[in-house]
């Protein structure tokens, strides 16, 4: 899924509360299955990296920082109170994913960049807010980091990318650690996602290349609408 258009996680963390596990270490222990493979695609923009050094150092403290303090803020939240927010969550990741397509669009308008240093600042507050959120549970961290670019001034969307992904994985990673340390992770199931991440990003790099990217997107919109409305009820 996450090959092909995104959105893998809308079917891992399910998968895990389906299998029984308390809601905060599902989410946790989704977090450190899916780490390895956001690891391994950093490496696929090393090129684009090179070329957004400043801004890679400029918002790579901030989202160490936010993603600790979104991890422990998981860990302090009781599971009954983090069992209230999951529907509402869940339902904002899937409206992010709907809508990022035209989110993108509208912020690479001409006049909706601004290199200023008010603005980088701004982004620097906004990468900091978004890093809290994506440690604390991360669904559509990818979509609002590319709106936090754009207001910075970027443009170029593989820059962006290989950008957006860096910072996802600095944010997962320090996360990752937490939850470690805090033996917050199920490690069978952690293990055997990680395994069957691996092996699914490659055979979805495949498959991408065979399946539409709209059909996949809308199968997992669907899914995602129909999960919130579970938890919602449940």
């Amino acid at each position: 899924m996450n090959s092909v258009a995104g959105g893998g996680s809308f079917f891992t963390f399910p998968a895990l509360l389906f299998a029984g596990l308390d809601p905060k270490i599902a989410n946790a222990t989704n977090t450190v299955a899916l780490w390895p493979g956001s690891v391994a695609s950093v490496g696929a923009f090393r090129q684009e990296l090179k070329t957004q050094r400043e801004a890679v150092k400029l918002l790579s403290g901030v989202s160490l920082v936010g993603g600790l303090v979104g991890a422990l803020l998981l860990l302090v939240t009781p599971s009954s109170i983090f069992k209230i927010l999951l529907p509402y969550l869940m339902l904002a990741a899937t409206l992010l994913f709907a809508f990022s397509a035209r989110i993108n669009q509208y912020l690479r308008r001409e006049g909706h960049h601004d290199s200023s240093p008010k603005s980088r600042y701004r982004s620097i507050v906004l990468q900091g807010i978004i890093a809290v959120y994506g440690g604390f549970f991360g669904g559509g961290i990818g979509i609002l980091m590319l709106a936090a670019l754009a207001l910075m001034g970027l443009e170029n969307i593989h820059e962006m990318n290989a950008i957006k992904t860096f910072l996802a994985t600095v944010i997962n990673g320090i996360a990752v650690v937490t939850f470690v340390i805090a033996r917050a992770v199920v490690w069978p199931h952690a293990l055997l996602m990680a395994v069957a991440a691996i092996v699914g990003g490659y055979g979805g790099a495949a498959l991408s290349r065979r399946v539409s990217p709209q059909y996949v997107r809308t199968f997992v919109m669907v899914v995602g609408f129909a999960l919130s409305a579970y938890l919602f009820i449940h």
